[in-house]
């Protein structure tokens, strides 16, 4: 793609645009504040402000969507918006979504690959499902080809769990806890990119470094990176009382994401393949 246009444009989206432009490509970027990237053209902008939508960079454009969702609901509203306000003539030449592996809902430690039925059990799921709906709905309607990454926790030397751990909130103890799985960001800004080249019309593809650690394994291991000490583990029962209903979710859905379409079909090698060789850099 000659022209890259990067839809959320936050961490991940900072990540990639760097690549891009490294790269040679011309790329704009849209978020709420300054993207602050060197080398790209800023739009700003609100993505429940309709008002603030015209005239974006897309056509011809390849697009990657990072926006998260909205709050609360089960709809997409965001990108309802963002794809109402690309008008004829200004279709970009193809959409990289980024959703989420919470689709799939709680598979009870089953593997699932991007065959498997998604089943979202929480509102968010359910928003980020509705959100690939909208984009594959509205791409059929306009011969623009879609590709939806399904991707796991995103952790970084950035993206830690500090808090938690400074703060002492507890952890469900590791006698509990189930297979949970993650990529590291830079990983999946490269993934991303990827997508974009190689990806076809329709291509789902699941992201994960293919290793999977428990909620509570990962904590301990990010807190051991960091010298802080270890959360307190809880059992099931008392993380009811004492967790907040997101990571409650967290660490009750269950499942281990089989990512090796990703790996073959857009030709990547993880620079991380898993959770000790991104700590230990």
């Amino acid at each position: 793609m000659e022209h890259l246009f990067i839809v959320g444009c936050g961490a991940i989206g900072r990540r990639i645009a760097s690549l891009a432009v490294a790269q040679g490509v011309s790329v704009s970027t849209f978020s709420r504040g300054e993207a602050g990237v060197p080398g790209t053209q800023h739009h700003n902008g609100n993505l429940d402000d309709a008002t603030t939508l015209r005239g974006l960079p897309t056509r011809g454009a390849g697009v990657i969507y990072l926006a998260p969702p909205p709050g609360g609901g089960n709809q997409e509203t965001r990108v309802a918006n963002f794809l109402a306000a690309i008008a004829a003539g200004e279709e970009p030449a193809k959409i990289v979504y980024i959703s989420t592996s919470g689709v799939y809902g709680d598979c009870g430690g089953d593997v699932v690959t991007e065959e498997t039925e998604p089943n979202p059990q929480t509102s968010r799921g359910k928003r980020r499902l509705h959100g690939e709906q909208l984009f594959i709905a509205w791409g059929r309607d306009h011969a623009v080809p879609v590709v939806i990454l399904r991707v796991t926790a995103i952790y970084a030397l950035d993206r830690l769990p500090v808090t938690q751990l400074t703060s002492g909130q507890p952890v469900l103890r590791e006698e509990e806890a189930h297979p949970s799985n993650r990529i590291h960001a830079d990983d999946l800004s490269r993934i991303c990119l990827a997508a974009l080249e190689k990806g076809k019309d329709g291509d789902i593809f699941n992201v994960s470094d293919g290793s999977s650690v428990t909620m509570t394994g990962y904590f301990n291991a990010a807190a051991d990176a960091l010298g802080l000490p270890r959360p307190p583990q809880v059992t099931m029962e008392e993380a009811r009382r004492v967790m907040t209903p997101l990571m409650i979710s967290y660490f009750s859905e269950s499942r281990v994401v089989d990512s090796s379409k990703m790996l073959r079909e857009l030709g990547i090698t993880l620079l991380y393949p898993d959770l000790e060789a991104g700590l230990k850099k």
